[in-house]
C-alpha cells in the first residue's frame, strides 16, 4: 500500500518533480500528526485498561514509550519523547497540531515548539499555541532557530518564573560527550550554558577569521579548539567579542523584554542585565555601548547606505544585527557574507535596503543560473527578500523584529590567566 507514495514519473518536468517533493513532505507531516493522535489515544486506552485491571497509578503506562519507539523503528528513549510530545500536542496545542497536519510545520519543527512549551502549565501552553500557530502564514519560511526563538520568547512572556527555573536548572546538565566517526575521526559534543557557548564560538570564529595559512574555517576552528584544550601549539590569546542586543527598557527600566545573544538567540532580561553587570565588574573584561534605532511598533531597523562597492564595517554590522542569521528561508546558518540583493554590477546600491546576510553556501547558490532574489519591505516596514528558484517557485524571507531603541553591548573577554589573581 505504501509503494504508490514512492512512485514518481522520471520524465516529468522540473516543476512537477519539485511539486511532488513538496507534496510528499506535506504527507509526512500529516502522517506525523496522525502518529501523535494515535500515540495519545494509545496511552489513554492503555491507562484505562490498566486502571480496570487494578494496576497502581504510578505504574500505569510503563513501557509504552519503548513500545512506541519500536513501532516507529526508533530507540526507547526517543519513543518516550515521541509520546510526551504527542501528549502535549493533542491535549494542549491544537493549533500546532493543525499546522503539522496541514504540512505547514514539519514534525521536527512541531517538536521544537512543544519542547519550549513543556515547562508551562496547560493553560499557558494553549496561549503559546494560539499566539504562535493560530495564523499558519506566519510560520512559512521560519527555520529551526527562528521558530525556537519565537516559541522561547512567548514562553518567557507568559511565565518567566517557570522558564527561568528551567534555565537555572539547565547548567546542571552541562557535559561533554564523545562518539566515534568514520576514518579514524571522532565527534566531540559539549552541552554548555548559552553564554559560555557563545564565548567559545566567538573565540573559534575569531581564530578562523585571522588565519591566512590556507586552512579552511572548519580546520582552523578544530585546530584552535584542540590547541586551547590540550595546551599544544598555544598562540597568543586575543580578546573575543560577544554581542548582546537589548532595549533601553530592558537595560535601565527593569523590563521583561528578552535580550538577544548573538549566535544563540533570546535571553531572559534578568540574565542579560546580570551578564552586563558581571562584564563591567570584571577587570579582565569591559563592555562598550553602541546605539541602534528600531521602529518601536514593528522592530524594523532604520536604513543605512554607502556609495562604496563593499559594505563598510558599520553598515555590514547593521545588516548582520538586523538579519541575525542567513536570510534564505529555513536556513539558520551563521552569516558569512553581506551580499547585494541586486548585484552591484547591475547598479545595485550598497545599502541596508539592498543588502542581506547570507551563509557562504546560500550566497553562491543564488548566483547560479535561474536564481533570482528581489528585495522589498512588508506592511510593517521590515526588510523582505523573495527567492525565486529556477523552476519558478517563490519563497519569502522577512527580517526578524527587534526591540525598539536597541543598545548593542560588546563584551570583550580576554582568554588569558589573570596573573594578578595567581
Amino acid at each position: 500500500m505504501f509503494e504508490s507514495f514512492a512512485r514518481i514519473d522520471p520524465g516529468a518536468g522540473e516543476a512537477a518533480l519539485r511539486d511532488r517533493i513538496a507534496e510528499l513532505e506535506r504527507l509526512k507531516s500529516a502522517a506525523a500528526a496522525g502518529q501523535a493522535r494515535a500515540a495519545a489515544a494509545l496511552e489513554a486506552a492503555r491507562r484505562g485498561t490498566e486502571a480496570a485491571a487494578g494496576v497502581p497509578v504510578a505504574r500505569r503506562g510503563r513501557g509504552l514509550g519503548s513500545e512506541i519507539g519500536l513501532a516507529r523503528m526508533d530507540s526507547p528513549s526517543r519513543g518516550s519523547h515521541h509520546l510526551s510530545d504527542a501528549r502535549i500536542l493533542v491535549r494542549d496545542m491544537p493549533c500546532t497540531l493543525a499546522a503539522l497536519e496541514s504540512g505547514v510545520l514539519t514534525e521536527s519543527r512541531a517538536r521544537l515548539i512543544v519542547r519550549e512549551a513543556a515547562c508551562l502549565s496547560p493553560a499557558d501552553r494553549r496561549r503559546l499555541d494560539e499566539q504562535l500557530c493560530s495564523d499558519h502564514t506566519t510560520l512559512v519560511g521560519l527555520g529551526d532557530a527562528r521558530l525556537t526563538s519565537d516559541a522561547k520568547t512567548i514562553a518567557y512572556q507568559l511565565d518567566p518564573v517557570s522558564v527561568i527555573e528551567r534555565a537555572t536548572r539547565a547548567p546542571e546538565d552541562r557535559n561533554v560527550t564523545f562518539r566515534p566517526a568514520p576514518d579514524a575521526m571522532a565527534i566531540v559534543t559539549a552541552l554548555l550554558p548559552a553564554t559560555d557557548a557563545a564565548s567559545v564560538r566567538s573565540a573559534l570564529t575569531d581564530a578562523a577569521d585571522r588565519c591566512t595559512d590556507g586552512r579552511n574555517r572548519g580546520q582552523v576552528m578544530a585546530d584552535t579548539l584542540t590547541a586551547r584544550i590540550t595546551g599544544r601549539d598555544v598562540t597568543k590569546p586575543v580578546p573575543v567579542a560577544v554581542n548582546l542586543v537589548l532595549s533601553d527598557d530592558t537595560l535601565f527600566a527593569g523590563s521583561a523584554q528578552p535580550a538577544r545573544l548573538q549566535g544563540h538567540g533570546p535571553l531572559p532580561a534578568a540574565a542579560a542585565r546580570r551578564m552586563i553587570g558581571n562584564a563591567l565588574a570584571d577587570d579582565s573584561s569591559w563592555a562598550t555601548l553602541r546605539r541602534l534605532y528600531a521602529a518601536p511598533d514593528t522592530g524594523a531597523l532604520v536604513a543605512m547606505e554607502s556609495r562604496s562597492r563593499r559594505f563598510p564595517k558599520g553598515l555590514a554590522r547593521f545588516i548582520a544585527t538586523r538579519d541575525q542569521t542567513c536570510r534564505t528561508p529555513y536556513c539558520d546558518a551563521p552569516i558569512r557574507h553581506i551580499d547585494h540583493v541586486k548585484p552591484h554590477h547591475r547598479n545595485g546600491s550598497t545599502s541596508a535596503a539592498n543588502g542581506q546576510g547570507q551563509c557562504e553556501r546560500c550566497n553562491y547558490v543564488k548566483e547560479s543560473p535561474g536564481w533570482q532574489v528581489v528585495a522589498g519591505v512588508d506592511e510593517s516596514g521590515r526588510h523582505t527578500t523573495e527567492f525565486i528558484t529556477p523552476t519558478g517557485a517563490t519563497y519569502r524571507s522577512t527580517a526578524p523584529p527587534l526591540a525598539g531603541g536597541l543598545r548593542v553591548f560588546t563584551r570583550e573577554i580576554h582568554l588569558v590567566i589573570n596573573k594578578r589573581a595567581a
